[in-house]
């Protein structure tokens, strides 16, 4: 990823009343029916036993990649860590499986890569989610003033979005209350091996994203929604409305925004929209038509850029990690998860119990 999206889109999206995830919001307002019995608004769902994500917990995640080394395909590095995700899912109890490929540099490398799979099945459920983020390390720090040709820690891009999904797995493997919804955690490879800035022609097309661009044409699960997580653990961040969700997603996006505001996550999440990005869900969407939020985070001091400072540099290292931001971000996420009805069925069945409660006491 890391580079804006330049395509032009020029058809008109029509937009659904329908909730994508387990949170429900009326276009109409709430009440009882209306005239000629049309049936009420839907009832917003809010499940309260959503448990607590540990920010110290998604911190040592983040740690324990970086104590690898740079997570760069074809290292050793990168090797111990695919296989440290592998046993840590497992041990969470989470089915896991290894999706190996080979992917094409932009200069013809080939690049021994893997998939990260981790999947939750929920009894019942005919519905599945997806959870993502990718695990690799730029393999240069092109944008930075020294060692350029050194890969960098990776310790926000990349680390901190896998750290949140183990957290994640974490929590759900030990809470008491599980999610009603299946879910696939996965953790794309060589998604950050795109054309360095300093090769100033960049004639081929899609070197950013391999890994997800792989799973995409190989996968044939049928997905409810998905998040996409990417730079979510640094010092101050802030996550926009990135432009290729609100237009692909828009109703992912505006629900998880409306969680954030009810958790009070929502220094974190700003209500405004940032522009269009290339990233692994732009890929997942096109291939896959799945509905998916890119949670990332936007610097609107400089928006030509898009990217805080330390991106691409040898400054994305430990120091910049915040649990606080990390546990904001994982909160926010576990939260819409857990709102998520498994399947039709549950979803009809709580509106049916909603709608009764709601009917006045007969006199």
């Amino acid at each position: 990823m890391k580079k804006r999206n330049s395509y032009k889109f020029y058809s008109l999206l029509l937009i659904f009343c329908l909730a994508i995830g387990g949170i429900t919001y009326s276009c109409g307002p709430s009440g009882g029916g209306g005239k000629n019995g049309t049936p009420p608004p839907p009832v917003a769902y809010w499940n309260n036993n959503t448990p607590k994500v540990n920010g110290d917990s998604a911190y040592a995640f983040v740690k324990k990649q970086v104590d690898f080394g740079p997570r760069v395909p074809n290292s050793e590095a990168h090797v111990k860590c695919g296989d440290y995700f592998l046993e840590q899912f497992k041990a969470y109890g989470w089915k896991v499986e290894a999706q190996s490929f080979k992917a094409k540099r932009y200069d013809d490398v080939e690049l021994d890569s893997r998939n990260i799979i981790a999947s939750y099945k929920a009894p019942n459920a005919t519905r599945t989610i997806l959870l993502a983020a990718h695990w690799d390390a730029r393999f240069v720090a092109d944008k930075d003033s020294t060692d350029t040709k050194k890969p960098i820690d990776g310790a926000n891009d990349g680390a901190s979005g896998v750290a949140v999904l183990m957290e994640l797995a974490r929590t759900v493997s030990q809470a008491k209350v599980k999610p009603t919804v299946n879910i696939d955690i996965v953790l794309f490879d060589s998604e950050d091996q795109g054309y360095p800035n300093f090769i100033k022609e960049q004639t081929k097309q899609d070197t950013w994203c391999l890994g997800s661009q792989y799973w995409a044409k190989n996968n044939d699960t049928n997905y409810w929604y998905g998040i996409l997580l990417d730079m979510v653990g640094a010092k101050g961040a802030k996550f926009y409305k990135e432009g290729y969700s609100v237009r692909t997603a828009k109703g992912v996006v505006n629900d998880l925004w409306q969680v954030a505001a009810k958790i009070g996550t929502n220094g974190y999440f700003i209500g405004l929209n940032s522009p269009e990005i290339v990233d692994d869900h732009v890929y997942v969407n096109k291939i896959k038509s799945v509905p998916m939020a890119d949670i990332i985070e936007f610097d609107p001091n400089d928006p030509a850029t898009y990217f805080a400072k330390y991106h691409h540099t040898h400054k994305d290292n430990i120091d910049i990690i915040d649990k606080e931001t990390l546990k904001a971000v994982g909160q926010t996420v576990l939260q819409y998860v857990y709102n998520t009805f498994g399947s039709q069925e549950q979803a009809d069945a709580f509106q049916k119990a909603a709608q009764e409660k709601a009917k006045p006491a007969a006199k």
